[in-house]
């Protein structure tokens, strides 16, 4: 298998710190509010190796801010689910 059949997906890791200074959120909102809430475990973040720090992925953050923004515009606000649907009330 040569490189060229390979398609790695480079994707941006990023700490809490580094995720509030992209969106312009504090870090404890980030901690308490959008964590397990807004951004889901396996979607948007991940703990390395099992461990307890937290790694943020980017390009899924920005996917999934830029889709709810849009349909917050056309009122089709609801719950995020973990597998990538929303639950309307």
């Amino acid at each position: 298998m040569t490189d060229d059949s390979v398609n790695i997906r480079e994707l941006t890791y990023l700490t809490t710190e580094e995720l509030a200074g992209r969106i312009k959120y504090d870090v404890r909102t980030i901690r308490e509010r959008l964590k397990d809430s807004v951004l889901l475990e396996g979607v948007h973040y991940f703990r390395p190796f099992g461990g307890r720090k937290i790694l943020f992925i980017w390009e899924s953050i920005q996917r999934d801010m830029k889709a709810l923004g849009a349909q917050r515009a056309v009122g089709m606000v609801g719950i995020p689910m973990a597998n990538g649907g929303r639950l309307h009330g």
